[in-house]
């Protein structure tokens, strides 16, 4: 596989920036890649001209964050190939406000566990949209307070139900958010299933033609998963896409740019499945 289609930079909650990034995937021999930054497009835009300077094909990628009323969990949804990606600057501002005003909560409980500085996080956090619990576990990790960036004091202070620190965010619901990517050209894709448990919701926006794809090839995503997620995209029409959801040392396991990916000749795939629902 020679194609990583979900990436993200140190514009979100990676650590590496976007030249590093594609650098990379040179020498690692990929012919296509994706940022995928969550809430932002900028990066992504970047990418694609830095590019075609370094020989690497960067399509248009973002991840949004959004919510599943009905079921009180979260979802992530990919959108790629936008035509007009400033159409999906509202959204990303509404999400970047309400989470730089839980990043700033959760650095002030953590502050009351811990004698770090916030100056000490602002610096991790440089070049990133917001302060992403990792940029706290880092700041941690530096001042000798904590050992890795998802053990024990990341699960006392970030579990999303026992954690002391842990401030949760709105996000806009999962369908208006894909309506949005429609909206400025691009396909949905419903990210790795097994994450947040998003079966029975990718069963409904499949029968009510909303999805465009889903995110088969996974770290996550067992091999049983994996061809069940196969059958079901290919009974339904759906594209299949895939990455390695890489983060660099903010990763939760250990996994390498392009060490999971989608088949050859997918993007070629993704082009025609566009230019034939631009058609309709």
């Amino acid at each position: 596989m020679s194609c990583d289609l979900h990436i993200h930079s140190k514009i979100s909650d990676g650590s590496m920036g976007i030249d590093e990034i594609i650098a990379t995937a040179r020498r690692r021999g990929l012919t296509t890649i994706a940022i995928t930054d969550h809430d932002a497009v900028a990066g992504a835009t970047r990418a694609g001209v830095i590019g075609k300077r370094q020989g690497v094909e960067v399509i248009h990628g973002v991840e949004f964050s959004t919510w599943d009323a009905q079921r009180g969990r979260k979802v992530h949804i990919l959108g790629y190939m936008c035509d007009t990606p400033d159409r999906l600057e509202g959204v990303c501002r509404q999400v970047n406000t309400a989470r730089r005003a839980a990043g700033t909560e959760m650095v002030k409980k953590v502050l009351r566990y811990y004698p770090i500085v916030p100056e000490s996080v602002v610096r991790c956090a440089s070049g990133s949209t917001n302060v992403y619990k990792q940029h706290i576990m880092h700041a941690l990790i530096d001042a000798g307070y904590a050992d890795s960036f998802y053990g024990d004091v990341y699960k006392k202070l970030f579990d999303t139900k026992e954690g002391c620190a842990y401030v949760p965010i709105e996000y806009p619901e999962t369908r208006e958010v894909i309506d949005l990517i429609h909206s400025a050209g691009g396909l949905a894709v419903l990210a790795h299933p097994v994450v947040y448990d998003s079966e029975a919701l990718m069963e409904e926006l499949v029968a009510e033609n909303r999805l465009d794809g889903i995110e088969v090839w996974h770290p996550k995503h067992s091999d049983e998963k994996l061809e069940q997620y196969l059958t079901f995209a290919n009974e339904h029409g759906l594209l299949t896409t895939g990455g390695s959801d890489f983060h660099g040392m903010y990763s939760s396991s250990l996994r390498a740019l392009g060490s999971y990916g989608a088949p050859d000749g997918i993007v070629q795939t993704m082009l025609a499945y566009k230019a034939k629902k631009n058609k309709k």
